[in-house]
């Protein structure tokens, strides 16, 4: 039976998360803001609720902190795989061709937070302790300004862009008699709340899981729950490809990932014990540095721009399917 809950709150995330990016796209066009920002704010937003939800259900109920981390981490490594199975929705061209340069600051932002994340977990242990906030870390509390700043560029970037390109103006101007704002929001709201509660249930089903396949803990959250809670992201992106704008399914991918460290932040100030991060299996670095490297193949793929796929994939979807294949042979076999 655990198995089939599983199924069912997977369902539901991947269905609320398909509905949230077609809302989304219509706020983009109605607001006139860029659908890469709007993807990188907005829809990772919403889809990383549920990380939020399982990583403090995780610390708070059931005491499985390497399995909060280890579901974050791997959702990061997750999230870049996703980003080339992308490839399979578009036509002639390679994504990394078709959407906007500008992913690439969210991108490096990315690789700075999970850069951190990784040191922290290896030598967090000799850095002090910030007793007055619940024992935090010094560099998980830093996470948040971090993700503020790229927030702030992000937006000014885009909106630099968007003001610069008559056609992005053109259009806005079109939709702004669509649906009313109220609809819209409504709308947006009823997704979100359908991934929260269907998200709450992921740490106890996993750790049942854990108990009858004798797996460690550190690869039920890398894995499975990494995997599960990354749907909303998953039912984001591959609705947004399938009507061709996958400037919001990369933008919600990758904004997901600048997400995850603060929930990593707000994960360690509810847990009491200790550092979150000095707490966690080693693995859990991997998965980082595995995911650092996958950003950096998509920051390749989005500067050299291939105009061409090899067979289904272009080079760079190739060498993030391979990565992430490569990374969870390593996981498994050292769990």
């Amino acid at each position: 039976m655990v198995w089939l809950y599983f199924g069912i709150c997977a369902a539901i995330i991947l269905y609320a998360g398909s509905g949230a990016s077609k809302v989304a796209e219509q706020i983009a066009e109605k607001s006139g803001l860029s659908k890469n920002w709007i993807g990188v704010v907005l829809l990772s937003i919403i889809a990383s609720s549920s990380q939020l939800i399982s990583a403090v259900t995780s610390v708070t109920v059931h005491d499985l902190p390497d399995m909060a981390v280890g579901a974050l981490v791997g959702s990061s490594m997750f999230n870049m795989l996703v980003i080339g199975m992308l490839d399979l929705f578009s036509k002639k061209k390679p994504v990394s061709n078709v959407v906007q340069t500008g992913h690439i600051l969210s991108a490096g932002f990315g690789i700075i937070l999970l850069g951190f994340v990784a040191i922290d977990i290896l030598f967090g242990k000799h850095l002090p302790v910030i007793g007055f906030a619940h024992h935090m870390d010094p560099i998980t509390l830093a996470f948040i300004p971090i993700y503020l700043l790229a927030m702030r560029l992000a937006f000014k970037f885009e909106s630099t862009r968007v003001a610069n390109n008559p056609e992005v103006t053109e259009a806005h101007v079109q939709n702004e008699k669509s649906s009313s704002w109220t609809k819209l929001i409504s709308f947006f709201v009823f997704n979100g709340l359908l991934i929260v509660s269907a998200s709450s249930y992921l740490p106890a089903l996993a750790e049942q899981i854990q108990k009858e396949t004798g797996w460690g803990e550190s690869f039920i959250g890398l894995s499975f729950i990494a995997i599960t809670t990354c749907l909303p992201e998953i039912g984001v992106s591959t609705s947004a490809a399938r009507r061709g704008s996958f400037d919001i399914a990369v933008g919600s991918l990758l904004g997901s990932n600048l997400c995850y460290a603060v929930v990593i932040a707000i994960t360690d100030f509810c847990y009491l014990k200790e550092p979150l991060l000095r707490h966690v299996s080693s693995l859990n670095a991997l998965a980082a540095m595995t995911a650092i490297i996958s950003t950096a193949i998509v920051i390749i793929g989005l500067t050299y721009r291939a105009e061409k796929k090899l067979l289904f994939m272009a080079g760079d979807a190739v060498a993030l399917v391979l990565i992430y294949l490569f990374a969870n042979i390593l996981l498994f076999t050292n769990k």
